[in-house]
C-alpha cells in the first residue's frame, strides 16, 4: 500500500475561494468515477460554498465537548474506515478541539496519506509558520494557528486561489465572505487594499520559489547542467575594484526589464591568503547590492573564471555581468583575462555582458594584500624562462647569429637569468644561473664542446658571470618580495583605517565586524569568545558562518582579547605574518562587544529616567481627577457635619453613600495611575487570566450618560487573556473620550468581534473624527486635539489606554469611522480555553442601549 497524494488549494488571502475550488475538484473527480467524500468541510454560512456541497458525501462528524460546550471535528476513524480514494479536508491548519485523536489538523491528514488516501486539502498564505511575523507586521493580527512550511512543501500539488484586491472586496461588500453586520469592520481592518496586496504578493513570491525548487529537483535527478532561462537570474562577478559599483547599477537596470528577474553578485577569493580586494570597497558594494533588491555571495576558488561559471551554474543563472578589464595593453601577455575566458567558456546557455567603465586599462595595480609569495603561474613561468631559455640562446646563436664573442655571449645569457628573476624569483634566476653557465663553457669557450677550459681569463669570466648573475637575481628577487611585502602593508593600512574609522563613526555591529574578518582571511567562521573566570566555562558572545566553535582550542586560528576573551576562527591556518591584522580585529571585536553593552545599559538608565518623568508630569497633570471625587467626599463630610440642617435617614445614607462612592472611585483612578507608572518603567507585570468581555466591558461604562452607549458584545465570544482592571481602565478612558466628542443625538457603538485567533473590540463614534496626520499624536500624553476646551481634559485618557493595552500584549489603533467619525480599534489576544465560531463571530447575545 503506497502513500497517498496531498493536494492543496493555498489561498493569497481568506474569501479568495480556496473551499469553493476544492469542493469543484471533488465535483470533478466524482464525473470522473474517482470515490470522493468529504472528510471536513467548513462553509462559515457562505451560500455558494454550502451549494457546493450538494451531492458529495460527508462523513460524519465527531462531536466533542470541552467547558460545557459541544464542538464537532473530523473523525479520523470514520474516514479510514470508509477509505475513500479521495478524501477532502478542509482548513489544514485548524487546531482541534482539546481531546481530539491529534492536535493539529495536519497531523489527521498525515495519518489518511499514510493509509493511501489521497487528500484535497486547502490553506491561506498567512497560516504557513514560517510568515508569521511577516503577516503580523503587515495585519497587525498574529497568527495562532499555522502549519509547518515542510508539510505544504512536501504536497504533491500546490495550486494558487488569488484574487484581485479591489475583487475580493467587493466579494466582501456583497456578503459573500461574512454577514453584513460584520463588513464594516473587516473592510476597515484586516481587508484593507493594502493589506490584501501584500498578502498576494507574499503568495506569489512563496509559490514562486516552491516552483523553483522543483526545477531544481527535476534538473538534478536529470543531470541537466545547461541553464533553462525560466526565470532571469543575473550574476555580477566583483574584484573589489571601483568599477563594481557601475556594474551592480547596470545589473539593476537589466534586471528592472523584466519582472520577476534576480540579481546575485559574487565576489571569488582565492585560497592562498588575505582577500586582493578593499574591505572598504566590497563593504560599500554589499550594502549597494542589497540596496537594490539583490544578494551578496563570497566564493573561495583560485581558478576565478572557472569559480564563476561554477556559482553562476549552480543557481540556473541566466546571464552573467563583467567590467571591462583593468589591465594594460601588455599585460596581456600573461593571458586572456577573465572576463574573455568566461565568454568564451560560458556556451550557448549563458550570456556575458561586459560592461565600460572608467577604470578601463588604467592597471590593476599592484596584489594587494596577497602576501610576499608569487603566484603559481609566475613561478612556473620563471622556471620555463630560466631553464628553457638558456638552451633557445644556444641554439639561436650557434645555429642563427654569427660570432659575437665571448663578452655579448655572457650579456645575452645575464639578460636570460635577469628575466628568470623577475618573472619567477630567485631560485629560477639561480637555475638559469647554473644552466648559463654550462652552455656557454661547452658551447662558447674554447675548447668548444667540452666542459673545459683552456684559457685562465675564460675561467675568471665565466666565474664573474655566474656571481654578476646570482646577484642580480638575488636584487631582483629582493625587490619583488619588497614589492608584495608593500602591497601587504597597504592592505594592512586600508584594513586598519576601515577599524579606527569605525571607532570614529561609533559603529556597533558585531555581526558585520565577525563577517568582515570572515571575507577577509576567507575563514568558513568566526566566533567571539569570553568567560566570567580562568576556570569558568566558555560561551560565544556572538559568531557567524556555519558551525562555529564553542573552545578557543577548536579553532584553526585563535586570537586572546585579553584575559577571558578570544576570536576563534575555523577553515583554515593563517600564516604568522596575518595574526598583526587579525590581532587588531580580535581588539576592535572586544571594543564593539563592549560598546553595545554600554549602549544597552544606557538604553536601560533612558528608559528608567523617561519612565520617572512621565510618573512625574503624569501625578502632576491628573490632579483634576484627583480633584473631583475629593470634592465630592469633602462636601458631603461637611453637610453631615453641619449643625444648620436636621438631616433625614435617607439623606444621611445618601451622603454616606455619595462618600463611599467618592472614595472607591479615588482609590481605582490612584491604584491605575500608579499602575501606570510602575508600567513605564517596567516594575509591574500585568496579572494575566481568562475572562470574559461582558464581565469587563459593561463595568467600564459605570462613567458615561444613560443611553449614550450602544453596548454589542456576542456571547459566542471566546474569552480573552488580559489583566481585568487594566483592561478595565483602557475601555473607560476610549469610550469616554468617544462620549466626549460625539454629537448629542449620537450614541457610541462599543461592538466586539473575533478576527482569526484575535479579538477586537471597536469604539465607533460620530465626532468630527482625526486626519491620518495626527492619529498617532493622539495617543501621546498631555495630547489634546483640536479646540477642546481645558475641562475637557488634559490629554490622557488614550495614552493611559494604550500603554494598559500594550501591557497586556494587545494593541490600540485608531481608524476612521465610514460616514464620519473615528474608530478606536483594541485589539486583544484570544484564550485557547473557548474557540471562536467562526473566522468573525456574528452571533449576537446581547445588545441594546446600555443605560
Amino acid at each position: 500500500m503506497g502513500r497517498g497524494k496531498l493536494r492543496i488549494y493555498l489561498g493569497a488571502a481568506p474569501g479568495v475561494g480556496k473551499t469553493y475550488a476544492m469542493l469543484s475538484e471533488g465535483h470533478r473527480r466524482i464525473e470522473r468515477g474517482t470515490d470522493c467524500a468529504v472528510g471536513f468541510v467548513e462553509h462559515h454560512g457562505r451560500p455558494r460554498t454550502e451549494v457546493m456541497l450538494h451531492g458529495l458525501e460527508q462523513i460524519a462528524r465527531k462531536e466533542l465537548t470541552y467547558r460545557g460546550a459541544a464542538f464537532t471535528e473530523m473523525d479520523v476513524d470514520a474516514v479510514l474506515a470508509r477509505r475513500p480514494e479521495v478524501a477532502l479536508v478542509d482548513e489544514l491548519a485548524h487546531t482541534n478541539v482539546p481531546g481530539s485523536r491529534n492536535a493539529k489538523r495536519w497531523q489527521d491528514v498525515e495519518e489518511l496519506l499514510a493509509a493511501g488516501i489521497d487528500v484535497v486539502s486547502t490553506v491561506n498564505i498567512q497560516h504557513l509558520e514560517s510568515l508569521g511575523d511577516v503577516v503580523e507586521s503587515i495585519t497587525g493580527v498574529r497568527q495562532r494557528e499555522t502549519v509547518p512550511d515542510e508539510v505544504v512543501r512536501r504536497a504533491d500539488q500546490i495550486e494558487l486561489v488569488d484574487m484581485s484586491p479591489e475583487a475580493l472586496r467587493r466579494r466582501m461588500a456583497h456578503g459573500n465572505i461574512y454577514k453584513p453586520d460584520r463588513i464594516d469592520a473587516s473592510l476597515s481592518n484586516y481587508f484593507r487594499p493594502g493589506n490584501l496586496t501584500a498578502l498576494r504578493e507574499l503568495a506569489l513570491l512563496w509559490v514562486a520559489d516552491r516552483v523553483d525548487e522543483y526545477l531544481q529537483q527535476y534538473r538534478g535527478e536529470h543531470n541537466i547542467r545547461s541553464t533553462w532561462q525560466a526565470r532571469e537570474r543575473i550574476v555580477v562577478g566583483l574584484t573589489g575594484g571601483p568599477e563594481g559599483r557601475t556594474l551592480v547599477r547596470r545589473a539593476a537596470r537589466m534586471a528592472a526589464k523584466g519582472s520577476g528577474s534576480e540579481i546575485l553578485a559574487v565576489y571569488i577569493a582565492r585560497s592562498d591568503g588575505l582577500t586582493a580586494a578593499s574591505p572598504k570597497e566590497l563593504a560599500l558594494q554589499r550594502t549597494l547590492v542589497e540596496d537594490l533588491g539583490g544578494t551578496f555571495h563570497h566564493v573561495i576558488g583560485d581558478d576565478i573564471p572557472a569559480a564563476l561559471l561554477e556559482f553562476a551554474r549552480g543557481v540556473n543563472a541566466t546571464q552573467i555581468v563583467l567590467g571591462s578589464s583593468r589591465r594594460k595593453t601588455w599585460q596581456y601577455i600573461f593571458g586572456p583575462g577573465v572576463g574573455m575566458t568566461v565568454a568564451r567558456e560560458s556556451g550557448p546557455d549563458l550570456d556575458v555582458h561586459i560592461v565600460t567603465h572608467e577604470e578601463v586599462a588604467k592597471g590593476r595595480g599592484l596584489p594587494v594584500a596577497r602576501g610576499a609569495r608569487l603566484g603559481r603561474s609566475r613561478i612556473i613561468w620563471g622556471w620555463l624562462i630560466g631553464v628553457g631559455g638558456p638552451a633557445v640562446l644556444s641554439l639561436a646563436l650557434t645555429h642563427v647569429a654569427t660570432d659575437l664573442g665571448l663578452a655579448n655571449d655572457m650579456l645575452l645569457f645575464l639578460s636570460v637569468t635577469v628575466a628568470a628573476a623577475l618573472v619567477g624569483g630567485l631560485l629560477p634566476a639561480l637555475a638559469s644561473a647554473a644552466v648559463g653557465s654550462l652552455l656557454l663553457n661547452y658551447y662558447f669557450t674554447p675548447p668548444l664542446h667540452l666542459f673545459t677550459v683552456a684559457d685562465p681569463k675564460n675561467i675568471v669570466a665565466i666565474v664573474i658571470f655566474v656571481g654578476v648573475a646570482v646577484s642580480v637575481a638575488s636584487v631582483v628577487d629582493l625587490a619583488a618580495r619588497r614589492t608584495h611585502q608593500a602591497a601587504r602593508l597597504r592592505a594592512e593600512s586600508e584594513i586598519l583605517s576601515f577599524l579606527a574609522g569605525s571607532v570614529l563613526r561609533g559603529e556597533n555591529s558585531l555581526d558585520a565586524l565577525l563577517d568582515r574578518v570572515r571575507e577577509t582571511f576567507a575563514m568558513d567562521s568566526v566566533a567571539l569568545l569570553e568567560r566570567a573566570g580562568d576556570v569558568e566555562p566558555w560561551t560565544r558572545a556572538a559568531s557567524v558562518g556555519p558551525h562555529p566553535v564553542e573552545r578557543p582550542e577548536d579553532a584553526d586560528v585563535d586570537m586572546p582579547v585579553g584575559d577571558h576573551m578570544a576570536l576563534a576562527l575555523s577553515g583554515r591556518v593563517l600564516p604568522a605574518e596575518d595574526r598583526r591584522v587579525l590581532a587588531a580585529f580580535a581588539a576592535q571585536a572586544a571594543v564593539v562587544l563592549d560598546r553595545q553593552r554600554l549602549q544597552s545599559e544606557a538604553d536601560q538608565a533612558r528608559t528608567l529616567a523617561e519612565g520617572n518623568r512621565i510618573r512625574t508630569a503624569l501625578l502632576a497633570a491628573v490632579s483634576h481627577d484627583l480633584r473631583t471625587p475629593l470634592a465630592g467626599i469633602k462636601a458631603s463630610v461637611s453637610s453631615l457635619r453641619s449643625d444648620d440642617v436636621a438631616w433625614s435617614e435617607e439623606d444621611q445614607a445618601e451622603l454616606l453613600a455619595g462618600i463611599e462612592e467618592g472614595a472607591d472611585r479615588l482609590d481605582h483612578l490612584v491604584g491605575n495611575l500608579l499602575d501606570m507608572s510602575r508600567l513605564q518603567t517596567g516594575t509591574v507585570t500585568p496579572l494575566m487570566r481568562e475572562i470574559d468581555l461582558d464581565e469587563v466591558v459593561p463595568m467600564a461604562l459605570v462613567g458615561v450618560p444613560d443611553g449614550s452607549v450602544d453596548l454589542d458584545i456576542p456571547e459566542s465570544l471566546p474569552m480573552v487573556t488580559v489583566d481585568k482592571g487594566l483592561l478595565e481602565r483602557a475601555v473607560a478612558n476610549i469610550v469616554e473620550n468617544a462620549v466626549k466628542y460625539s454629537p448629542e443625538d449620537e450614541t457610541v457603538l462599543v461592538a466586539a468581534s473575533t478576527l482569526g485567533d484575535r479579538v477586537e473590540v471597536r469604539v465607533v463614534d460620530r465626532g468630527p473624527g482625526v486626519p491620518d496626520t495626527a492619529k498617532d499624536r493622539i495617543f501621546a500624553p498631555f495630547q489634546r486635539y483640536g479646540d477642546a476646551p481645558r475641562g475637557a481634559g488634559v490629554g490622557l485618557g488614550l495614552a493611559v489606554a494604550r500603554g494598559f493595552v500594550e501591557a497586556m500584549s494587545g494593541t490600540l489603533t485608531a481608524e476612521d469611522t465610514p460616514g464620519g467619525g473615528l474608530t478606536m480599534v483594541l485589539t486583544l489576544t484570544a484564550a485557547t480555553g473557548r474557540p471562536p465560531a467562526g473566522p468573525i463571530s456574528s452571533a449576537i447575545a446581547q445588545r441594546g442601549r446600555y443605560a
